[in-house]
């Protein structure tokens, strides 16, 4: 049964043109093509970034973090309270009324404590200041190193200057060595992004984000082994470009570097909507839907691969209403939190010290008092619209 599935899902009537075979993608007559088996490579490499990246936000990022003045803060601890706990971490972070009255009469303890028990217990596991630089600084360098990388292998193709040669010659393109390593190196850093994405900080659109990263993965996947690569690679150049200036600026965001964080953040604004929401659907979309039917009749492949970017799109248009969203709050003098920071952190952020008894203060690492709005301080808060644009990235 697992052989006909197998033989039934690499049909070649579904993922190529009619009159083509597999056969046809060998190497021969000095071509090299793109193998399914080559993206197992990938999966040791994601994790390969994931000890890179560790290393990196340890040794690079965390000084880098306490030279612009960014420390670890340290939050109140919780009392030992066995049941509390065990419900927080089995049942429901942020309790109903009904269950902290139940949970008030099981613990001895009034109403409010249980509710301001809650409240630091949440407060102990929100992440910092010091984790969202380290993270911004490990995707900033990786899409800078990618974008640049992008631009010089394929600044003398021709089919970065015209779209219609993209499919010159299509199924039988060569790959070139510089597009397998930008393919490869993609393609792991995304599953690192998947694979660490349940401990990254968390934001109102984590759902969006798993979506992307997983239709990210399976767009490049099927573009590898169709030989759908040349596309591929203009995809993922346009939209490292804006993820550059996105994770930047909420760098110079946690430094507090306000003017530098509002420049770059416009900048990083017009060239998302240049590449996202023009480049990509009326130049690469349209070259993927326009220009293909012309060399063979669409076939199922075909369909599939451009409904996967209208997926990514539809995200783009998301993630676009979110800045549009700050940009207008910006310049009303409103925006004072990111729109995709997560809604009970923000309550918390501003209630957690005025409710504790005694108005007990967290303290940073170096004895300094601060309170819990120390976060929303800087031009926008915890800047950060769209990774991969997507951590953003978003490659396609």
């Amino acid at each position: 049964m697992f052989d006909t599935l197998y033989e039934w899902f690499w049909w070649d009537r579904i993922w190529l043109p009619v009159n083509l075979t597999w056969a046809d993608l060998e190497d021969k007559e000095g071509r090299v093509y793109a193998k399914a088996s080559h993206l197992y490579v990938a999966v040791p490499y994601a994790f390969g970034f994931l000890l890179i990246r560790y290393m990196f936000e340890r040794w690079i990022a965390t000084p880098l973090a306490g030279s612009v003045g960014i420390r670890q803060r340290v939050h109140l601890k919780t009392e030992d309270k066995p049941i509390l706990e065990l419900y927080y971490t089995t049942q429901c972070r942020n309790p109903a009324q009904a269950n902290i009255d139940g949970l008030s009469k099981k613990s001895s303890l009034s109403a409010r404590q249980v509710e301001r028990w809650f409240r630091r217990r949440r407060s102990q596991d929100r992440p910092g200041v010091l984790k969202k630089f380290r993270e911004a600084s490990w995707r900033f360098v990786f899409y800078l190193a990618a974008f640049i990388g992008g631009i010089a292998a394929l600044y003398d193709k021709e089919w970065f200057y015209d779209s219609r040669e993209v499919w010159t010659d299509f199924p039988k393109q060569s790959m070139l060595q510089s597009q397998y390593w930008y393919y490869i190196l993609e393609m792991s850093f995304y599953g690192s992004l998947l694979f660490s994405i349940t401990f990254d900080v968390k934001r109102k659109d984590f759902k969006e984000q798993i979506v992307h990263h997983l239709a990210t993965l399976v767009l490049l996947s099927f573009s590898w082994c169709v030989n759908y690569i040349r596309i591929g690679t203009l995809v993922m150049l346009i939209h490292d470009a804006s993820d550059v200036l996105l994770e930047s600026a909420k760098l110079f965001n946690y430094a507090k570097w306000e003017k530098t964080c509002q420049t770059l953040f416009v900048l990083f604004a017009i060239v998302f909507m240049v590449t996202r929401l023009v480049i990509f659907p009326f130049w690469l979309i349209h070259c993927t839907w326009v220009y293909p039917v012309q060399h063979y009749p669409a076939f199922f492949g075909y369909y599939f691969f451009n409904v996967m970017l209208v997926v990514l799109l539809c995200l783009h248009i998301f993630w676009a209403y979110l800045i549009l969203r700050m940009i207008r709050k910006f310049m009303f003098g409103t925006l004072t939190r990111d729109e995709r920071s997560d809604n009970e952190e923000e309550e918390e952020e501003e209630n957690s010290t005025t409710e504790d008894e005694g108005g007990e203060q967290d303290k940073l690492s170096n004895g300094v008092a601060a309170n819990e709005k120390e976060e929303k301080n800087g031009c926008f808060g915890c800047l950060s619209p769209p990774e991969n644009i997507c951590r953003s990235k978003t490659v396609y």
